[in-house]
């Protein structure tokens, strides 16, 4: 029998290397559909993260003020910015304030929003899904609608918490001024926050197989024991991503505090401050860019070291 009667050698040549070249454009063509997918949200996030927040680092180390910032020539002094905001008095105040609002903040919204998971997802009755849906509406609401409707309630003539305290007998209570104003922007986020951890944790709750739920009530478990054995273990992935998240919302809150307060008194944390300084307002007639700048990489620094912290807390327990 002749070679040539054979198929794949009496096959054209081009004909054995079509397969491997037909391979190659396949995955040249996925490739391009996959950076042509990517490009757009690579290209937001450089525009509108990584580019300002370079900026920002640029400008907390270059002398910035409203000439240079809109012709450049700002003259580069280093640190000296960071240790002329750290000198001022009115900084570590700033900083116990930013702490006392974060803490409160996460702690309290957590603590009520895995209550309101927790009462959701063992009681099921009829209104369940229609009361769930009303707990979302504050996080639903403009901050703007939220912020006034909170100083109007807030309000020591006409607000409707001293019009409650009346009832009882108590004295109005100026809830806005300097001393209280901590305590009043503190339960506006609070309440703000709740829905979002309330939604989180119950979809957290979900995914707890009810049958370990079952087999603890046959061994004798209470509803306390199996809350503190079971729920809180197996939720743990669930609560740092939450606390994870709102830790960093609430460095980063303005629009609350200053709707209320414009960022005065007690309740002048560091992005407030920095706000005020970047466009003159508040407690800062004057503009200073560079302040501002090197505030708002502080608050970057604090959150990227919580976002280490959760990285090797997340590390340890897969280990």
């Amino acid at each position: 029998m002749s070679l040539l009667t054979i198929p794949e050698l009496a096959a054209p040549r081009g004909t054995r290397t079509a397969a491997p070249v037909d391979g190659r454009r396949s995955r040249r063509k996925t490739t391009w559909t996959a950076v042509a997918f990517v490009a757009p949200l690579v290209i937001y996030l450089v525009l509108f993260y990584a580019y300002p927040l370079v900026q920002n680092v640029v400008m907390s180390l270059h002398r910035f003020d409203r000439f240079s910032f809109v012709n450049g020539g700002a003259p580069f002094v280093g640190f000296d910015i960071y240790s002329e905001v750290v000198a001022q008095p009115r900084f570590w105040g700033v900083v116990r304030q930013t702490a006392i609002f974060t803490t409160a903040s996460i702690v309290f919204q957590y603590a009520i929003g895995l209550a309101l998971a927790a009462f959701f997802h063992r009681s099921r009755f009829r209104l369940s899904a229609t009361l769930r849906g009303l707990f979302l509406i504050p996080w639903l609401l403009p901050v703007i609608v939220s912020g006034t409707t909170w100083q109007w309630m807030m309000s020591p003539d006409t607000g409707v918490l001293n019009a409650f305290l009346g009832i009882f007998g108590a004295d109005p209570v100026w809830w806005l001024n300097a001393d209280n104003a901590l305590l009043s922007v503190t339960i506006a986020n609070i309440w703000l926050g709740v829905p979002f951890n309330l939604v989180i944790l119950y979809s957290g709750l979900q995914n707890i197989p009810a049958d370990l739920y079952e087999a603890a009530a046959l061994d004798g478990a209470g509803p306390w024991q199996q809350f503190w054995r079971i729920t809180v273990p197996l939720l743990r992935p669930v609560t740092l991503i939450t606390l994870l998240l709102g830790l960093v919302y609430t460095l980063k809150v303005v629009d609350i505090i200053w709707i209320m307060t414009s960022g005065t008194g007690s309740s002048q944390t560091l992005a407030t401050w920095s706000y005020g300084m970047a466009f003159g307002k508040g407690t800062s007639a004057v503009i200073r860019y560079s302040e501002a700048s090197a505030v708002g990489t502080i608050l970057l620094l604090a959150a990227l070291v919580f976002g280490f912290v959760y990285i090797a807390v997340q590390r340890k327990q897969e280990d």
